[in-house]
């Protein structure tokens, strides 16, 4: 007998399910708290508690995460510089201080604009070598002439050894802007999905697995791990997409919305017959456009473990994860006695760092460049969580609560505060750790708020669920202001949202938030067995997809008729007629998709590839089309063992 491991790491949780292939039936599943900086403890532990028979005979793991859209949401990513060659029309700044711009670039047709720049690219990438993990290139054109982009990146590899990324790798899309970002967002990425993937690759090797490695991309579709470590952009939303492909195996609806509640995000999506719904514009993260072809979401920065403030009788509701503090009196022993006696903070100095629930610990990240201020915190802040009065009183200063901002971007502090699961707690709707620290935090807050701990915590449970409400029915009603939505849901008119899609929640102590979502809209509502394991079951069953976009060019129209340029992944080619042009396109189609199909393990009658043949030519054109895109697809299928 055969099985299936599927894993999910999120940033609370990280998730494992065993299915066995040939019936298709869940075996074995469980949770354990995902561990930072170092992510093999937790997989590690969730593995433990799974069925080792099963375990030795796994032939397939696949994973998912949502560790790099949080990542983009937080605003946490590693530093990058980013080498952008040619005219580029910037629509905003990127988010990093290390940019360069310099001369080169292609036309349209894929000839030399301007020559590259070289000796620039070498002196900046030696200047920033220390201070950077990564590099991004987007060239002008590079979808028509990868040239510069590949010439730029070896240098780069060859002063500095770190990892490079180009945009032509990524899309085949124009648009040099949105290349940029994607090119930098991956770069940004590459680091941790790298020691995510390499966590599991080291935990099924001890174990003597011998097993295929997938991963889920964002558009639901799997990928084989070579090519996820080299675009791990493409992964940014495979947490989402397998809480989508699960949802909808665990309830058995092809068509029905989803509500995946994590601890960091809450994100919304559907599905349609069994298909995604996908986003062909591109993926939107943390309010950057890319040209990755992914779901169509709704997502929300505040989840399980966002963390819960107040300022002026307001309360406040994310967007930064925060360890609970239920969590926390368990990982850390003195954690509650010293949460206990904490002084209250003024009000007039209440803001989202000071709290009289929220504390600061070392992460185990090694520190880089840090400014002066932030040396003299970090070096107050150990292992033990301490608050803001002792990190003050340690420092003999006060210090700007900015300071403390700085240091959590760049990982170095791990952050501890009241949360929905906290407050879930206190309502004894979720006991997985110590009550008693969530009941102290929701006594102090529920002080500023002039409230009891009971009534926070419903007011806190009624927030998240509001949330929920909201970016459903504004994922659904595309084009209808928020603001009109909020209305009917505070009851401002007298008017309630029926649904006609059903709605499956999944995520951990999902069910404790059914009851008031019914409250505010009218809809079939389910919370599937497996539910607090579903991203991992999305992780397993996704479908092999690979599209191959090939573009086909007369290289002058005023010669229509002979020498066509093709424009595929990584290459431009020219040949004397069309129809070797387009044959030609069509073979590297093919053999893109099978390679990728054999990078996941599927091969024969296992993969379906077909073609879509799109022209453009004017009205009395009597020649070969002036445009031809070329859309070459494969779909494969795991083949279940008896």
């Amino acid at each position: 007998m055969q099985y299936s491991l599927g894993i999910d790491a999120g940033g609370t949780y990280t998730d494992a399910v065993i299915i066995r292939d040939s019936d298709g039936i869940i075996v074995d599943s469980n949770k354990a708290l995902t561990t930072y900086p170092d992510l093999h403890p937790g997989i590690k532990n969730v593995l433990d508690s799974l069925n080792p028979d099963y375990l030795k005979n796994t032939k397939l793991v696949s994973v998912s995460t949502t560790l790099s859209t949080n990542t983009i949401l937080e605003g946490t990513g590693f530093p990058v510089a980013v080498i952008l060659i040619g005219d580029h029309p910037l629509e905003r700044e990127l988010p990093t201080e290390y940019v360069l711009y310099v001369t080169g670039g292609h036309d349209h047709n894929g000839e030399e604009k301007a020559s590259l720049n070289l000796e620039a690219i070498e002196k900046f990438s030696l200047n920033v070598k220390g201070r950077v993990l990564a590099f991004a290139i987007s060239s002008y054109f590079s979808t028509r002439n990868p040239e510069h982009e590949l010439k730029a990146k070896d240098r780069i590899l060859e002063l500095t050894g770190l990892p490079v990324v180009c945009g032509h790798e990524l899309s085949q899309e124009l648009g040099a802007y949105e290349r940029a970002v994607t090119a930098f967002l991956n770069a940004q990425l590459i680091p941790i999905t790298g020691q995510f993937v390499q966590s599991i690759i080291t935990d099924i090797k001890e174990r003597g697995i011998n097993a295929r490695l997938l991963m889920l991309k964002c558009d639901g579709s799997v990928v084989g791990i070579k090519d996820a470590l080299r675009k791990p952009i493409e992964t940014i939303f495979s947490g989402p997409a397998a809480s989508l492909i699960g949802a909808s195996y665990l309830s058995g609806l092809e068509t029905c919305a989803v509500i995946d509640v994590g601890g960091t995000s809450t994100d919304i999506s559907s599905i349609h017959i069994g298909v995604p719904d996908l986003n062909n514009e591109g993926a939107v993260v943390g309010g950057w456009k890319t040209r990755v072809r992914a779901i169509r979401m709704e997502t929300t920065a505040t989840g399980g473990d966002s963390h819960i403030w107040t300022v002026n009788r307001e309360l406040y509701l994310g967007p930064r994860r925060v360890i609970p503090l239920a969590v926390a009196a368990v990982k850390y022993p003195n954690f509650l006695n010293n949460l206990k006696r904490t002084p209250m903070p003024a009000r007039e100095n209440l803001c989202e760092n000071i709290q009289p629930t929220k504390f600061f610990a070392r992460s185990g990240y090694i520190a880089g460049e840090l400014s002066k201020a932030e040396a003299e915190v970090l070096k107050v802040i150990g292992e033990e969580p301490v608050s803001v009065f002792e990190i003050s009183a340690l420092t003999r200063k006060d210090f700007h609560p900015q300071t403390l901002d700085c240091l959590i971007k760049k990982r170095l502090v791990q952050v501890i505060g009241f949360t929905p699961t906290d407050a879930l707690h206190v309502l004894g709707e979720y006991t997985a750790w110590r009550e008693e620290a969530s009941r102290t935090g929701a006594e102090r807050l529920g002080r500023l708020m002039r409230m009891t701990p009971i009534e926070f915590c419903t007011a806190v449970k009624k927030k998240v669920a509001r949330n929920m409400a909201l970016h459903l029915l504004s994922y659904i009603l595309t084009g209808v202001p928020c603001e009109s939505i909020e209305k009917i849901l505070d009851v401002d008119y007298p008017a309630k949202f029926k649904l006609q899609l059903p709605v499956v929640l999944l995520g951990g102590p999902v069910r404790a938030h059914r009851k008031e979502l019914e409250e505010l809209i009218d809809a079939d509502i389910l919370v599937p067995e497996h539910a607090e394991v579903g991203n991992a079951v999305g992780a397993l069953v996704g479908k092999g997809i690979k599209r191959a976009e090939i573009l086909i060019r007369p290289e002058s129209l005023m010669s229509p008729d002979r020498d066509f340029l093709v424009f595929a992944p990584g290459s431009r080619l020219k040949f004397e007629t069309y129809s070797k042009a387009l044959e030609k396109a069509t073979e590297i189609g093919k053999k893109l998709v099978e390679d990728y199909m054999k990078e996941c393990g599927l091969s024969g009658n296992q993969v379906e590839i077909s073609s879509e043949k799109k022209t453009v030519s004017p009205d009395g054109w009597n020649h070969p089309p002036m445009e031809t895109n070329l859309l070459v697809v494969g779909v494969g299928m795991r083949e279940l063992h008896v």
